[in-house]
């Protein structure tokens, strides 16, 4: 897939992760956090990294018959109900809302039901892939402010430019099996990209 591939995520990182269809940005993902193993090299976390990995498949692992507070007690059955009602109110569920069957939700609220029970665990990486797939406006722009406020490091794989241009502090592009890694934010990337003439 990719070849002599090396670089290093910092602390306080916001990584976006580009390149054209099939060039393995999801590939990258799973392997930074463990859940496909490298075919030749290594990916080494730090220490004290605890990595929360949001995947294109995250939505579905949700169980319909659950309500939203019950779904997110399930991954922390020690959590205060306190903590948990205000995690998911910064995630914009509040009141009855939280009662809600998983079954009615729609595609944008599932995905901030994932990103809750995420962000409940103490993670500090957070690696997301395509999260503002099923998203309506409302819900990216919760989605943003979650990431902004987020005080850890991300990796992010995602078509929204909007997005991208918030959040990014470096690119990491996949181009014919190589990894490019640019230091600066998504419009500097651009310009860059558009000096080379690419």
């Amino acid at each position: 897939m990719f070849r002599n591939a090396s670089a290093l995520v910092k602390r306080l990182d916001r990584v976006a992760v580009v390149g054209v269809n099939g060039a393995g940005k999801s590939t990258l993902l799973k392997i930074i956090c463990g859940e496909v193993a490298p075919t030749e090299g290594q990916v080494t976390l730090g220490a004290r990294i605890e990595v929360g990995y949001f995947s294109q498949n995250s939505l579905d692992v949700l169980d319909p018959k659950s309500t939203i507070l019950e779904e997110v007690q399930s991954h922390f059955p020690t959590a205060g109900l306190g903590f948990l009602r205000s995690l998911l109110g910064a995630l914009k569920f509040s009141g009855d809302d939280v009662d809600k069957k998983i079954s009615v939700l729609s595609g944008g609220e599932k995905s901030r039901v994932v990103l809750a029970t995420i962000l409940a665990r103490p993670v500090n990486f957070l690696v997301l892939d395509e999260p503002t797939n099923h998203l309506d406006i409302a819900s990216r722009e919760v989605l943003l402010e979650a990431i902004k406020a987020f005080p850890g490091t991300v990796m992010i794989v995602s078509h929204d430019r909007h997005f991208l241009r918030e959040i990014t502090t470096r690119v990491f592009e996949l181009d014919k099996q190589h990894l490019l890694v640019t230091d600066g934010s998504w419009d500097y990337y651009l310009h860059k990209r558009e000096r080379s003439g690419l």
